[in-house]
C-alpha cells in the first residue's frame, strides 16, 4: 500500500528514487477505491488444490477481490468433476465479455508437448490476445508462463535431460523491481518442470526485462516493459507437500524421477518437509497485487 506524505517532504525523493510508491494529501483526496477484479484461467489438473492455493495468497491484503474462475472453452478436465466446474466456473466464451484488472493463467502437465499440439492451444491464444487489451496485468505461471512467452513474443522453451523438481534459489537481478521489494538476494521457488527459458533470450529482446534467474533452473521471472505481462515459471503458490504428491505420483507411475532437490529434511522422504518459500510467496503476490494491479489499473474498468 502506498505511504501519504506532504509532498515537500525531503525523504519522498528519496523514496521515489527507490521505486517505493509514496502518495501526497492531493492525490490521497481524489483517490477512487473499489473491488479489484482478477480472473484465473486454471489450466493444472487438481484444480481445487490450486484454487486453494491461489486464493491464500490473493486473500492476504487489506484489498477487496472479486475472483471470476475460467474454463477453457471446449475442454474437458479428466481430474475435476464436471458438477464442481458448471457450479464455480466461466466459460472462456463468458470472459470475452468482460474486463479485469489482473488475471492469472496457471501452469500445466503438457510442457514437453510442442505448444500447438496442445489440445486448447488455439483457445489459449485467444485468451492471451484477448487478455493484451482488456486485462491491466497478467501473471503467467510456470507452464503458463512458458506459453505466454512463446505466443506474445516468439521466446521458445528447452527441454532438460531432467526434470527439474525441488527448492531452487534464484538470484534478484534488478534490486529496485517493486515486483521484488522486500526479496533477499537470493530467494527459494518451487519447480516441477522438464523445461526451461534460457536468460539471454529474456535479454535480447527488447519489450521484455529479465528480474531474477536461477544458476540451475534459467529464467525465474520477467516482465514486458509495460508492465502488464509478469512471468513466473515457478510455483510460489505450491503447498508445503505439492512437491510430495507429485514424487509420489511419478514413482506410481513407475517413471524415474530423482527425489526432489533441496526438499526433504536430509534429502530423506521419510523425514518432515520444511516449507522455505511460504514468505516469499505472499510478498510475490501481494506486490503484484499492490504495484501492478491495484496502483495502476484505471478506477473505470471500461478504461482498460
Amino acid at each position: 500500500m502506498p505511504i501519504k506524505i506532504d509532498s515537500m517532504l525531503p525523504a519522498r525523493t528519496v523514496l521515489e528514487k527507490e521505486n517505493i510508491f509514496v502518495m501526497t494529501p492531493e492525490r490521497a483526496s481524489k483517490q477512487d477505491i473499489r473491488p479489484l477484479e482478477i480472473a484465473i484461467v486454471n489450466l493444472m489438473p487438481t484444480k481445487m488444490d490450486t484454487e486453494t492455493q491461489l486464493l491464500r495468497l490473493l486473500s492476504n491484503t487489506p484489498l477487496q477481490i472479486n475472483i471470476s474462475l475460467i474454463q477453457i472453452e471446449g475442454h474437458i478436465s479428466k481430474h475435476t468433476h464436471p458438477e464442481h466446474l458448471e457450479r464455480f466456473y466461466m466459460s472462456s466464451e463468458k470472459l470475452y465479455e468482460k474486463k479485469f484488472d489482473g488475471m492469472i493463467i496457471t501452469g500445466a502437465p503438457v510442457e514437453q508437448l510442442p505448444f500447438e499440439k496442445v489440445d486448447y492451444w488455439s483457445e489459449l491464444c485467444k485468451i492471451m490476445d484477448y487478455a493484451k487489451k482488456n486485462v491491466f496485468c497478467t501473471l503467467y505461471i510456470c507452464w503458463g508462463a512458458m506459453a505466454g512467452l512463446y505466443h506474445l513474443y516468439g521466446i521458445q522453451k528447452h527441454l532438460t535431460a531432467t526434470k527439474y523438481s525441488g527448492i531452487y534459489y534464484s538470484k534478484l537481478i534488478v534490486p529496485t523491481e517493486p515486483l521484488l521489494r522486500g526479496f533477499d538476494d537470493f530467494f527459494p521457488v518451487p519447480t516441477s518442470r522438464h523445461t526451461k527459458i534460457l536468460p539471454q533470450d529474456i535479454v535480447k529482446c527488447p519489450n521484455l526485462t529479465l528480474l531474477a534467474n536461477s544458476s540451475v533452473t534459467g529464467v525465474t521471472l520477467a516482465k514486458s516493459n509495460d508492465g502488464r505481462s509478469i512471468f513466473m515459471t515457478g510455483h510460489l503458490e505450491y503447498d508445503s507437500d505439492t512437491l510430495f504428491k507429485e514424487y509420489m505420483r511419478d514413482k506410481e507411475k513407475g517413471l524415474k524421477i530423482d527425489i526432489p532437490e533441496n526438499y526433504f529434511t536430509n534429502d530423506d522422504p521419510n523425514l518432515p518437509i520444511v516449507s522455505k518459500w511460504r514468505s516469499t510467496a505472499h510478498l510475490f503476490y501481494s506486490n503484484w497485487l499492490n504495484y501492478y494491479v491495484y496502483q495502476a489499473t484505471p478506477y473505470r474498468l471500461t478504461d482498460i
